[in-house]
């Protein structure tokens, strides 16, 4: 493995730099805390998608005949690193970004990627993720939402959950039941759902962050038309999967290696300013956490090697997912002991260390055992898939 940077990719990072440099809002990145502040940060991060776009740094290895720029996988990887080191706003389309657009590249029709991608990149048209329901979740071949043929079309009924941004997409990749008599893991279709139809309800739902990003998504008759159908009408759980190794290996960790190590300074900058530096059980965490952020640069080489090669994310994603949620939930639970009493204090007190940013990255981390599958599913791919364990 080269874990050296070609004189071209250099270059890219450096005008990449330049740019950033000149580009970047002033204003930082906000934590929602309500439905107003929620929808002014979508058209914030809407209209920042839109300015990456028109430079050429959104989409850069999708074809150019879809919009993309077809570069090297490298030049993605650089630039979701120096967009964390700038401490940049995140891509608020990044579900069609980062999953629904590589699936469509892989799987879909010609007549799908030419209607869909670009607006994609641009930010004119928001995607969301219609897999997970009340009783499939970690189990997502038990989905039960269904699909029933309706002339040349589909009806859905059913009802999704933890969906993403779901109350601003236009469109959602959906998985749905299309034949009831078929096994588990056949009889699935992957579709592409009109979110602004009669037949879809949204239903934003309060965390304890504050923020309701995520929905509960009600389907009672909307209409999929057969050319919205993405493969075969009965094959879509290989095509989910291809997804789901997309949102593991592809989509977050070259960006989370760098926000890692900079949250990783500030908290050695938190344990200085409470006097716990020189304590040599802080330090042994310190150095523990230093050690993780590491290996997961290494988890993005390897990820970045193969698909350099020209291959797939596959099993090995759920490794890279993994390792991520439980580095990430170690190091803000280092953060809140180190603040000591202060860290029972909520985001937006007055008292609170740095504003309570450590308390609402802490509740964040939460996430990450969830989203994009369970750390427990995790642990079973890597057991059946990478391992050959008996299920």
């Amino acid at each position: 493995m080269d874990f050296a940077w070609s004189p071209a990719d250099e270059a890219f990072r450096r005008g990449l730099r330049a740019w950033l440099a000149a580009n970047v809002p002033a204003r930082p990145e906000r934590v929602p805390h309500d439905d107003v502040s929620l929808a002014e940060e979508v058209a914030f991060l809407r209209d920042w998608q839109r300015r990456l776009w028109e430079a050429g740094y959104v989409g850069l290895t999708w074809p150019r005949a879809y919009g993309g720029q077809g570069a090297p996988p490298t030049h993605q990887a650089i630039l979701n690193e120096e967009l964390a080191r700038a401490r940049a706003p995140q891509l608020i389309g990044r579900v069609g970004i980062n999953n629904a657009g590589p699936t469509l590249i892989a799987h879909g029709s010609e007549w799908q990627k030419q209607r869909f991608l670009p607006a994609i990149l641009s930010g004119e048209e928001l995607w969301c993720q219609l897999f997970s329901e009340p009783g499939a979740g970690s189990d997502l071949a038990a989905v039960r939402t269904r699909a029933e043929r309706d002339g040349h079309g589909l009806r859905i009924f059913g009802q999704k959950v933890w969906t993403s941004w779901a109350q601003f997409s236009r469109w959602g990749i959906l998985l749905a039941r299309t034949d009831p008599r078929a096994t588990r893991h056949r009889g699935l279709g992957f579709l592409l759902l009109d979110m602004q139809q009669p037949g879809v309800t949204v239903r934003p739902l309060r965390q304890l962050t504050g923020s309701t990003e995520f929905s509960e998504v009600f389907l009672d008759g909307a209409y999929v038309p057969l050319e919205h159908v993405v493969g075969d009408l009965a094959g879509g759980w290989d095509i989910a999967m291809s997804t789901l190794a997309h949102e593991r290996g592809t989509g977050f960790a070259f960006k989370e290696q760098v926000l890692q190590r900079i949250a990783l300074e500030e908290a050695l900058d938190l344990a200085r300013a409470r006097g716990r530096a020189a304590d040599p059980l802080v330090r042994q965490a310190l150095a523990a956490r230093w050690i993780e952020v590491e290996i997961l640069r290494l988890f993005n080489c390897r990820t970045l090697t193969r698909l350099e090669r020209g291959g797939e994310p596959g099993a090995e994603s759920s490794l890279v997912k993994l390792f991520w949620a439980e580095l990430t939930a170690g190091l803000h639970e280092l953060a809140l002991a180190l603040e000591g009493p202060y860290g029972q204090l909520v985001a937006g007190s007055p008292r609170a260390i740095a504003e309570g940013r450590w308390q609402q990255a802490f509740l964040w981390s939460r996430v990450g055992a969830i989203a994009g599958g369970t750390s427990e599913v995790q642990r079973n791919v890597i057991a059946q898939r990478l391992l050959g364990l008996p299920r």
